[in-house]
């Protein structure tokens, strides 16, 4: 790589900020599209949302931390996990969208209603499985067609790469 630009912006720091700016990016956007759209997030989205808020922070401290060797491999590995799990959730509801009208789950109440009336087992099961809200789409990109969880898919893909070629490039 002769180009010196190139370099500098893949330098491992700024990549991890790259990387906490991407999550943050999405995290906005998530936010959009809950206050002003007025999309009520359902438990698998929260559970979404926790998981680009956990590559988020992790890339930040190592964004903070500067590392190299071991630690630059540590810290990569860790944020491209939590966009794994991240991934795995958004394909549950992928799967839940595309089930028969049939074999939907029930309807639970609100995330906030869980986590205030529920036993935290309880919510926090509802949390990582879905319901029949999970299984609805509210949304659509309108010009390719995928729904919210399709979208917050390639972005974990994307994230879990990048954070897979930051632990092991030279």
């Amino acid at each position: 790589m002769n180009n010196p630009m190139l370099q500098k912006l893949l330098q491992t720091r700024l990549l991890y900020l790259y990387i906490f700016l991407f999550c943050v990016t999405l995290l906005a956007i998530a936010m959009y599209m809950e206050k002003v759209m007025m999309l009520e997030p359902c438990p698998l989205c929260m559970t979404q949302r926790f998981f680009f808020v956990m590559a988020g922070f992790t890339s930040l401290i190592a964004f903070i931390h500067n590392p190299s060797g071991t630690g630059k491999v540590v810290y990569g590995l860790l944020a491209a996990l939590f966009a794994a799990a991240g991934g795995g959730f958004a394909i549950r509801q992928i799967w839940l969208q595309h089930l028969p009208k049939d074999q939907v789950p029930a309807c639970g109440p609100s995330v906030a209603y869980m986590f205030q009336e529920f036993p935290l087992t309880e919510a926090l099961a509802t949390m990582f499985t879905g319901d029949g809200n999970c299984a609805e789409i509210a949304w659509q990109d309108p010009v390719i067609g995928m729904s919210i969880p399709q979208w917050s898919l390639v972005g974990f893909t994307a994230l879990a790469g990048v954070c897979i070629w930051q632990a092991f490039r030279k």
